[in-house]
C-alpha cells in the first residue's frame, strides 16, 4: 500500500544512484517537483526514461544526474531545442550522455510489455529505418502468419515517478486527462511514487480517460500542489508558456544555467520556488540574459 510521506523522503527513500528512472509525462501533468528534488539531492549516474525528455530533463542532464537517455523524443515543446541535452551530446557536458533512441511506438511498446510481466514488445515499426541498425531492436519471425515484426525489449524501471491530480487517504490515485503512458509505466517499475495536487475522502469518476491506479501498485503518495508547473494538472492548473520561452534563454548559456539552478533550485525548496514564480522574479535572469 502506498505511504503518504514528504517528497523529499519520497526520492531518498527511493531514487538512488546509478537507478533507471522514469518520470513520465505528456505534456500534462509532468512531475517538476520531483525532477527538482532529484537535483537538490544530487543523485548521480541515473539511466533516465521517457517518451518526451523536456525541459525537466534538460535541467536533470545539466546538473549532472544522468549517465543516459532512453527516448523517442526529446525538446522544449513549442519553443525549440534542449540545449543542456545537447551540450551533453555534443560536448560531454557536465559529462558524457549515452543515448538510445526510439520511436513513440516503441517505447510504448516496452512500456506494455514491462506491464504486462512479458520480456519484449511487438510492433510493425523501425522495418525499413536506420533505427534498426541504431537501437536495442530485433526482427522476429510471427509463428503463424511468417511476417516480420520488430521486437523491443521490456522496460522495468527501478522508479516511475508520476503526477496525478487526486489521491484518497487509502493511497488510490485518481488521473485523468492526457495520461500519455503514465499508467502502463508505473505499473512496470519496481518502485513507484505519486506527488498529487489533493487528498480527498473518496475519489469520484472526472474528466476524459478517468483511471485510478490502485494503492497496491504505488509505493509512496506525496501531496505537493502545482508539482506538474510550468506543465499543467487538468482541473487544478494551466501551463505556464512563458516559462517554456524564458527556459530556451536560460538553457543556452553555462553561465546563465548554473546561475539560475542555483538560485531557484539548489536554493530553493518547492515552495520557494512557487513563490518566485508569484513574485515574477523567476523571469528576471531570462530577461538580464
Amino acid at each position: 500500500m502506498g505511504q503518504f510521506t514528504s517528497l523529499s523522503d519520497a526520492i531518498s527513500d527511493l531514487v538512488y544512484d546509478g537507478a533507471a528512472v522514469a518520470l513520465e509525462g505528456f505534456t500534462h501533468l509532468i512531475p517538476f517537483a520531483a525532477g527538482h528534488e532529484v537535483i537538490r539531492q544530487s543523485k548521480k549516474e541515473l539511466t533516465l526514461i521517457r517518451l518526451t525528455p523536456d525541459v525537466i530533463y534538460d535541467q536533470m542532464i545539466g546538473m549532472g544526474c544522468a549517465r543516459k537517455l532512453v527516448f523517442s523524443w526529446g525538446g522544449n515543446p513549442g519553443v525549440g531545442s534542449l540545449h543542456r541535452l545537447r551540450d551533453a551530446v555534443e560536448n560531454a557536458h557536465p559529462g558524457p550522455l549515452e543515448i538510445e533512441e526510439h520511436s513513440h511506438a516503441g517505447m510504448a511498446a516496452r512500456y506494455s510489455a514491462g506491464a504486462s510481466g512479458l520480456p519484449f514488445g511487438v510492433l510493425r515499426g523501425y522495418l525499413g529505418t536506420d533505427l534498426e541498425e541504431r537501437t536495442n531492436v530485433a526482427r522476429i519471425e510471427c509463428p503463424f502468419t511468417g511476417e516480420s515484426l520488430s521486437a523491443v525489449p521490456a522496460i522495468n524501471p527501478d522508479v516511475t515517478v508520476i503526477h496525478a491530480q487526486q489521491a484518497d487517504r487509502k493511497g488510490n490515485i485518481g488521473i485523468w486527462g492526457i495520461t500519455g503512458v503514465q499508467r502502463e509505466i508505473a505499473l512496470a517499475a519496481r518502485a513507484v511514487l505519486v506527488t498529487v495536487e489533493e487528498i480527498v475522502d473518496d475519489l469520484q469518476p472526472r474528466g476524459p480517460n478517468f483511471a485510478v491506479l490502485p494503492a497496491w501498485t504505488v509505493d509512496a503518495v506525496a501531496h505537493v500542489p502545482r508539482g506538474s508547473h510550468p506543465s499543467y494538472s487538468m482541473g487544478y492548473t494551466t501551463r505556464d508558456n512563458p516559462f517554456y520561452t524564458m527556459w530556451d534563454v536560460i538553457s543556452r548559456d553555462r553561465s546563465l544555467f548554473d546561475d539560475w539552478m542555483k538560485e531557484y533550485i539548489l536554493s530553493r525548496d518547492f515552495d520557494g520556488y512557487l513563490a518566485a514564480l508569484d513574485d515574477g522574479s523567476i523571469l528576471e535572469m531570462a530577461s538580464n540574459g
